[in-house]
């Protein structure tokens, strides 16, 4: 049967004695080897205190001059960027809702009256919020000014995490390669738009786009892919009122 040994019991017998003397011993190892690891670790800190201290100071300077940048440089620059494109952004508005398109659109792309255009804004923000949101108008100028290779040029500088933007971006450089006869290359970004976000306007906007050039590349699987998705998730957008006869094209191309 076995037996419970009581803790903290005295040893009775020769060999529990042994027995108890061998666990102090290696208890008495145990915390000499601790104590010893320990008292190295301190001699090393004494030792290289010097060195610790300087790394210390250093991580604290990059993170107040991070805070610093931010608040103190940054910050200014971002707010005078947003400034500064106010009046550019108008002539811009003005260019898609109204009449005299080419001047407003070159009147925001250069500025007026002293102030900057998106041009300047992209070129002397550069690395800014502004200045990155000012290459996505002067693409998007460029390109209602039919001048396709300034429009891809600009809109491909642009990068955005924005639902609409990112994949309005994207198709904008597809619709530029559009004019300039690159269809391979439209086709290209016309699939990066309509994979970049998902939603219901731009989604299927270049899903449709995607599939009419991948038709004319002779592309009928992935074309006859798109217009099914369009069907089957977007049923509700524009682009699904006709979609049947696009996807009879691409089935009886493949047949």
């Amino acid at each position: 049967m076995a037996t419970y040994k009581k803790r903290g019991g005295k040893p009775t017998t020769k060999a529990e004695k042994e027995t108890s003397i061998e666990d102090e011993s290696t208890t008495a190892s145990i915390v000499s080897s601790l104590d010893g690891g320990a008292s190295r670790t301190e001699e090393w800190v004494i030792k290289n205190q010097k060195y610790i201290f300087v790394i210390v100071i250093l991580a604290a300077l990059l993170v107040l001059g991070f805070l610093g940048y931010n608040k103190f440089i940054q910050g200014p620059k971002e707010s005078q960027a947003t400034n500064d494109m106010f009046q550019s952004q108008q002539y811009f508005d003005q260019a898609v809702n109204g009449t005299s398109k080419d001047s407003l659109f070159t009147l925001a792309l250069n500025g007026a009256d002293g102030k900057y255009g998106f041009l300047d804004i992209a070129d002397v923000y550069s690395g800014s919020k502004a200045g990155n949101l000012a290459n996505y108008y002067a693409g998007m100028a460029y390109l209602n000014m039919k001048d396709y290779s300034n429009a891809v040029t600009y809109l491909n500088a642009f990068s955005s995490d924005d639902d609409v933007l990112g994949p309005i971006a994207k198709g904008g450089i597809g619709d530029a390669f559009v004019q300039l006869e690159q269809l391979e290359d439209a086709y290209d970004y016309y699939v990066q738009a309509a994979q970049l976000k998902s939603n219901n306007y731009t989604t299927p906007m270049y899903l449709y786009k995607a599939g009419v050039i991948g038709l004319k590349l002779g592309d009928f699987n992935k074309s006859l892919m798109f217009f099914n998705r369009i069907k089957s998730d977007f049923p509700a957008s524009t682009e699904a009122k006709d979609i049947d006869v696009f996807i009879g094209k691409a089935e009886a191309a493949i047949n």
